[in-house]
C-alpha cells in the first residue's frame, strides 16, 4: 500500500497533528500493520512486517514509534505473562471496541471477547463506583485479563493455569 494510503488513516491524521507530532513513514507504518493485521502483535512481529515494506525503518523506530503511540492512547501494551509486550490499537476507524482477554497459559493463544454477560457487567460497574468513590479517582477505562487453559490444551492435558 502507498504511503498516505493506509485504511482508514483519517482518524489518526488528526491525532497526530493535534498533538504537535509529524507523520513519519515509520509511525505511518506501524499503525498501518497494527490497522491491517489486528491485535497482539510484539515488536518483533511489526518491525518484521514494517521491515519487509519499509527495510530502512529501523528496530528502535519501532520501539519509539510504540512509546510515542502507547503515550497518546493510540495504541494499547499488554502483557500477557509471555515475557513478550503485545500492542494493538486502542482506537479505529470507527472508533475502539471494548474487550477482555481470555489468555491460554499452555499455548499463549489469546482470545478477545466482547460478548460479556450480564453478572459480569454489573459487577464491573459496581467495582468502578466503589474504587472510584473509595480512592476518589476517575476511572475512564481498564483491562481485564483471564488466565487458564484453551479447550485444546486441557484436552491435551496442557499445564495448570496456576490457580
Amino acid at each position: 500500500m502507498p504511503r498516505g494510503q493506509c485504511r482508514g488513516q483519517g482518524w489518526w491524521h488528526g491525532k497526530f497533528r493535534g498533538c504537535g507530532y509529524r507523520i513519519t513513514l515509520g509511525r505511518e507504518a506501524v499503525l498501518d500493520v497494527l490497522s491491517s493485521c489486528g491485535g497482539h502483535l510484539s515488536a518483533e512481529d511489526i518491525f518484521i512486517k514494517v521491515h519487509s515494506k519499509y527495510p530502512n525503518v529501523g528496530f528502535t523506530t519501532i520501539y519509539r514509534t510504540l512509546d510515542v503511540l502507547c503515550g497518546l492512547g493510540m495504541v494499547c501494551k499488554l502483557d500477557f505473562g509471555d515475557g513478550r509486550a503485545r500492542y494493538e490499537l486502542a482506537e479505529g476507524p470507527k472508533g475502539a471496541r471494548h474487550h477482555h482477554h481470555l489468555v491460554c497459559t499452555g499455548c499463549n493463544k489469546v482470545i478477545d471477547y466482547t460478548d460479556f454477560i450480564d453478572e459480569e457487567v454489573d459487577l464491573l460497574r459496581q467495582t468502578e463506583k466503589g474504587l472510584e468513590k473509595k480512592y476518589n479517582f476517575k476511572i475512564n477505562d481498564h483491562v481485564i485479563q483471564f488466565y487458564g487453559l484453551c479447550d485444546k490444551c486441557r484436552k491435551e492435558g496442557g499445564k495448570d493455569a496456576g490457580f
